[in-house]
């Protein structure tokens, strides 16, 4: 049972990235405890929380298409080391902004814009050169693992950040989280890639109109895509406005933002290795709407809580049903792609899938102040229930895979 959950760690070099990129994770996590926190205690505005988070994914929806063309062009490898010592510099500065306490909203929305550019094109890299590090036949073992540490991550991180955060301050975690790319760097550093870009004489534009017409043709393909924005502009609010769950509607200290975000990432993980036990199951189309559902319906129930052990609760349930479907979607993707348009492919669905986010943040922040953030949390959910019954029920081709 061990080994076939974690059969893709038998790769060297996918153990080298998944430990390296773990650790990086963990810093991110420290801090995104102490930037939400922070632009809610500078501010105390939901939308200037969500603008936060618009401002760190709206890149990823402008630039990855052109990064996809690029990870398809460049060593894989470079692009990610590019984008991590951009990250890790951020990070430093708003370490070393915060430690002069001359830190403003301005610094904090600035560098969240470069740091979400540098993802763009790290991202559709880092999604194309995970399947050349293992076998076909243990790519969704590897994308579930891989699942695994960024959700490890997301337990770790926000304890650790939320005990720096209250105990130390919060340029510890900015600080930290700057230190915690040099793992990732290192072990970039050391893979043995098996990819070399072809030479191409095409423009970008032409290389673009490549993958988007490799998609058109794939059938299921762009209805996985639209599934992908729908899950996360409606989903992933729930965890970006949590600070104001936790300072808002509960009232508690930002040690209870911290136990949420654990919760959810407790469910992630379990979620995660639930994907990687089962293997390379059949009708992942069909498990990955249900989870869809499931997924609507937590999101409302949490919405309308007014317990913390209810909530936290909740958001272990939801975490598993989010990763569940995210791993299953994902493998879908990656399986009907071909290596060579593996960059354009991917950065297509990194746009969706990471794309959905900003919109979602914004457009959640804008109406928490008129409807409340129970309220709009509870539409969210029940729209998402509803998209994946449609897609369950009613346009079947994705539940056909």
């Amino acid at each position: 049972m061990r080994n076939r959950v974690f059969k893709a760690f038998q790769y060297r070099d996918f153990r080298l990235l998944w430990f390296g990129a773990c650790t990086s994770s963990i810093g991110t996590w420290m801090q995104e405890v102490a930037q939400a926190w922070l632009v809610l205690d500078l501010t105390n505005s939901p939308f200037l929380l969500g603008l936060d988070a618009f401002l760190g994914d709206i890149p990823i929806f402008l630039f990855s298409l052109f990064g996809g063309v690029v990870a398809d062009r460049i060593d894989r490898r470079k692009i990610l080391l590019g984008s991590q010592y951009v990250q890790m510099s951020c990070a430093t500065l708003l370490a070393i902004l915060i430690a002069t306490h001359v830190v403003q909203i301005w610094h904090i929305l600035c560098l969240s814009f470069v740091v979400g550019t540098a993802q763009a094109f790290g991202g559709p890299a880092y999604s194309a050169l995970v399947p050349s590090l293992v076998e076909k036949e243990d790519l969704q073992n590897a994308i579930a693992l891989n699942s695994i540490q960024f959700n490890l991550a997301r337990v770790i991180g926000p304890v650790l950040g939320g005990l720096a955060l209250k105990y130390i301050g919060s340029a510890w975690c900015f600080g930290l989280n700057g230190l915690s790319y040099v793992a990732v760097i290192i072990s970039l550093m050391r893979l043995h890639i098996n990819f070399n870009p072809p030479r191409t004489g095409e423009s970008i534009i032409a290389s673009m109109k490549q993958g988007f017409g490799f998609i058109r043709k794939q059938g299921a393909m762009e209805t996985l895509i639209v599934i992908a924005f729908c899950m996360t502009a409606l989903a992933i609010p729930m965890i970006t406005f949590l600070p104001v769950f936790a300072k808002n509607v509960f009232h508690q200290s930002e040690m209870t933002y911290t136990l949420f975000l654990v919760a959810s990432g407790l469910g992630s993980v379990t979620g995660a290795l639930t994907v990687a036990a089962l293997g390379d199951v059949a009708n992942k189309g069909r498990i990955a709407l249900s989870s869809l559902v499931a997924l609507g319906a937590g999101i409302t129930c949490f919405a309308l809580s007014k317990s913390v052990v209810l909530s936290c609760i909740i958001l272990f349930l939801s975490g598993g049903v989010l990763m569940c479907a995210f791993a299953m979607i994902s493998s879908l993707v990656q399986l009907i792609t071909a290596n060579e348009m593996r960059g354009r492919v991917m950065s297509v669905y990194n746009v969706a899938f990471r794309g959905g986010m900003p919109f979602g943040s914004v457009v959640t922040g804008w109406l928490v102040p008129v409807l409340s953030a129970p309220g709009v949390l509870s539409v969210n959910g029940i729209i998402l229930l509803s998209l994946g019954l449609y897609f369950l029920l009613v346009q079947r081709r994705v539940a056909a895979l």
